[in-house]
């Protein structure tokens, strides 16, 4: 479970709630609901805001704020975010989000709009989590809400030059891919970071099938114990380790039994799908993209703990279909949403500058501009990513990249060995054995594992936590290759071929590639591909 050193690495992880909001206002002649005392303290901040109830086309409002920054000499393009976590911001709030991770975009001049989808917050209608493509011309989904949204804002609200992007993080980056489906004319650019594309072969609540326990369970209660809220406090574990806790309750049957005193329609669906069926097939994106009309941007970090998976599948099935050079892809070394922090470190891995501030200023801001506002049009790359160890940025013709690359295999070894040659023929019968107990299982994070969202979680960071917390565990084999002699520039697609056998009735089998520092180093052994 242990391999040697190297400069650059890759991820494969999983999905985070990124709360990062953006709002609201317009003209004082189309009304609307926000306080006049409000509306002060934002023009004291050079902006003007007001909310408004949207009206889809089956007749639903949506609630959706948007602010107009004060003295604008020229018409301004629309960006618009789409989120379940609350449109609503005040004006302390927005204060933070314009000179922080908005200030780029801030700088170049928009008019920002955040929207609460269905059944959240403000909105009317019912949440329904990912919901599906519609199966007929009068169903209603995420795109249509869009598509509806669009129409609204270019006609009701003054001072726009007839362009729409959208953009926005996990469920965010989700509502992003769904606008483009079947897109508005107006809709001119996409942004989608760290989106889900498949909640059962990679993102969130499962990786290849495994379920993911403590985080599916606590997003469904947070999402829906509550309608219409954040329920954060209603996720009460008997103890202060998650640990202890999934290992106590036992079968999944009993968490309904014990902790839940009302429906959660998304915990209901994973009890009820365990394997990957019709709803998981239905929910994923593999079969919607196949029309790409919107230039859009997919963000990836290699440390992405919630969503790793889904940005880059979502290039990929897009990629098959992108006869106009539409399709674009980044990846840098962020948790999820790290592109929002300072990102020039993740735990005790420094990455030698602000990693997340020049992809604000160099990569998504000049998006934007380029296919808003017509503002340096340039050949943008096909791929921009971060090669760690060596701390810097890389441009491909394609992704994953084709030019100076080889695949190089590495094989299980006698003796707990790891090596770049293959067994010798005779021993190719041979195996390692383990027993796995159920009732001590291995935990995937050190411990004590907090609540996912709960103060002080480590939950962002546990994707480049030491790993030997399973070292020596006699569940867990490790293999280990001798100190590498160069650098090796892991890059690209990394995957597994696993022979197994069990005596069991079922089994999930998680091979974890890691980076053995020098012992002189005082850095982590850092896992940085899991399968």
């Amino acid at each position: 479970m242990t391999v040697g050193h190297a400069s650059a690495l890759l991820s494969r992880p999983l999905w985070l709630v990124s709360i990062l909001f953006v709002f609201p206002s317009v003209l004082a002649r189309l009304g609307a609901g926000v306080l006049p005392d409000e509306q002060a303290r934002f023009r004291e901040l050079g902006w003007e805001k007001l909310g408004f109830m949207i009206p889809m086309r089956d007749g639903v409002r949506l609630y959706t704020e948007i602010a107009r920054p004060l003295g604008a000499k020229e018409p301004l393009p629309f960006l618009l975010r789409r989120t379940p976590y609350n449109a609503s911001v005040d004006a302390p709030g927005f204060a933070v989000s314009t000179t922080n991770w908005l200030k780029e975009l801030v700088a170049d001049g928009y008019l920002l709009v955040s929207q609460d989808i269905r059944g959240t917050f403000k909105s009317e209608g019912q949440f329904v989590m990912l919901r599906p493509l519609r199966e007929n011309s009068d169903g209603v989904d995420e795109s249509t809400d869009t598509y509806d949204t669009i129409e609204w804002l270019l006609q009701n609200v003054p001072g726009n030059n007839g362009r729409v992007g959208i953009y926005g993080t996990s469920y965010l980056g989700w509502t992003t891919v769904m606008a483009t489906v079947r897109p508005h004319p107006a809709l001119r650019a996409a942004c989608e970071e760290a989106t889900a594309a498949d909640m059962f072969l990679g993102d969130d609540f499962h990786h290849n099938g495994a379920f993911r326990l403590s985080y599916g369970y606590e997003y469904a209660v947070i999402m829906e114990s509550v309608p219409h809220t954040l329920a954060m406090e209603q996720v009460k574990l008997d103890h202060y380790d998650a640990y202890e806790t999934y290992l106590a309750i036992g079968s999944l049957a009993n968490v309904k039994k014990r902790w839940l005193r009302t429906r959660l329609p998304t915990w209901d669906n994973f009890v009820a799908h365990p394997n990957y069926d019709a709803f998981w097939r239905r929910q994923a994106l593999a079969g919607s993209l196949t029309n790409v009309t919107v230039p859009i941007l997919h963000v990836a970090g290699w440390w992405d703990q919630e969503d790793f998976y889904g940005p880059q599948k979502a290039y990929e099935t897009m990629e098959r279909h992108d006869s106009a050079g539409k399709n674009f892809f980044v990846a840098g070394p962020w948790y999820h949403g790290g592109w929002e922090d300072t990102g020039g470190s993740l735990g005790k891995i420094g990455f030698g500058g602000d990693t997340a501030r020049f992809y604000r200023e160099q990569i998504r801001a000049r998006w934007f501009a380029m296919l808003l506002k017509d503002r340096n049009p340039t050949n943008f790359p096909e791929a921009i990513t971060f090669q760690t160890g060596a701390n810097k940025w890389e441009s491909h013709t394609s992704w994953p990249p084709r030019e100076g690359v080889s695949r190089r295999a590495l094989y299980f070894l006698p003796g707990g060995r790891l090596g770049f040659s293959p067994p010798a023929t005779d021993s190719r019968q041979a195996a390692d054995k383990f027993i796995s107990d159920p009732a001590r299982p291995v935990p995937y994070r050190a411990r004590p594992i907090e609540r996912t969202y709960a103060e002080g979680s480590k939950w962002h960071e546990w994707l480049v936590e030491d790993q030997r917390h399973v070292h020596n565990r006699p569940d867990v084999l490790s293999y280990e290759t001798e100190e590498l002699t160069e650098d090796l520039v892991v890059t690209g697609e990394a995957f597994a071929d696993l022979f197994a056998s069990t005596t069991g009735t079922d089994a999930d089998w998680v091979i974890k590639l890691i980076d053995v520092y020098p012992q002189s180093v005082r850095v982590p052994l850092v896992s940085v591909c899991t399968a």
